[in-house]
């Protein structure tokens, strides 16, 4: 196996559903998607806490033999994050959102990460990603997640971030803003354009694309009745599929198709419970048990 360097935010998160809330979690691109990725390969979680992060969640991280060497310490509050769900699940309003130990933040990478083969560069700030891979000697593999903020706040550097590629994920709606394509097929074709590797389009509750070189590939989400908070299921995705891949020392289009269904069936674990709560206690063996039903389902 490979090691897997997982950087992006780590965040305590204030969240409202149309049926229940949950104050200060462990949110976080880089949370979720480590403890995803963890089930598959070796992982290398980088980022910056504050002051006010608590011992038992560094101890969530280490549960999963997760390397933490690469997490930077502020004086200042941790990242935070307040939102609130639409009675749909599917779209949600920020109420408040404090930078607190990211602003002004530089990633400094410490050696222990710098010689990572996969890295995954979860949502966050283009300049912070370049930074961090910049700073990895020889990456074989390089995904990279983005969200709406990025585009329309910080689009010259996404864009170059995303020339700089192996895999680019993105939502169905941030596809057709950073495209200008309205159709999602025409957008995700740009996009491969722009990426010298591949694209995945997630389409929420409906699974996702891939738009490679060798051709292009839909999986479906995982059927989810018991749904609780959609937080983190982007990233769990994305994290689950980088660490298969690592796990597996491939990246061929075969791979990465196999790579989506694992991703599927880890982010269905996330949404059914607040935080990475259910990610954390689910195991390997029920998300094999999903992967070999959306394989299932995939068939005929």
């Amino acid at each position: 196996m490979a090691d897997l360097l997982v950087f992006g935010s780590i965040a305590y998160d204030c969240i409202e559903t149309p049926t229940a809330s949950e104050d200060y979690i462990l949110g976080g691109s880089a949370s979720y998607a480590a403890l995803a990725a963890s089930y598959f390969a070796p992982v290398k979680i980088s980022g910056i806490v504050g002051a006010d992060f608590k011992p038992s969640d560094l101890e969530r991280f280490r549960a999963r033999q997760i390397n933490i060497s690469g997490l930077e310490y502020s004086g200042k509050p941790t990242f935070f994050w307040r939102g609130r769900y639409h009675d749909n699940f599917n779209s949600r309003d920020t109420l408040e959102l404090r930078l607190n130990a990211f602003e002004g933040y530089v990633p400094q990478l410490p050696p222990s990460c710098a010689d990572a083969e996969y890295v995954l560069l979860g949502n966050i700030s283009p300049d912070h990603q370049k930074k961090v891979l910049e700073s990895v000697k020889n990456p074989k593999f390089v995904v990279l997640d983005t969200m709406n903020f990025w585009i329309e706040t910080a689009l010259d550097s996404l864009v170059e971030m995303v020339g700089r590629a192996d895999l680019f994920i993105v939502n169905d709606s941030e596809a057709k803003m950073l495209s200008q394509e309205r159709n999602i097929i025409l957008a995700g074709r740009k996009l491969r354009k722009m990426c010298p590797g591949a694209v995945i389009v997630k389409t929420g509750e409906y699974g996702a694309m891939l738009f490679h070189k060798d051709g292009f590939f839909v999986v479906p989400a995982y059927p989810v009745s018991d749904l609780h908070d959609p937080t983190g299921a982007g990233d769990s995705f994305a994290g689950a599929l980088a660490g298969y891949l690592a796990g597996i020392e491939k990246t061929d289009f075969a791979s990465i198709k196999k790579a989506m269904v694992y991703g599927a069936a880890t982010a269905s674990i996330t949404v059914e419970s607040f935080s990475c709560y259910k990610l954390e206690m689910t195991g390997r063996q029920e998300i094999e048990r999903r992967a070999k039903y959306i394989k299932e389902i995939s068939q005929f």
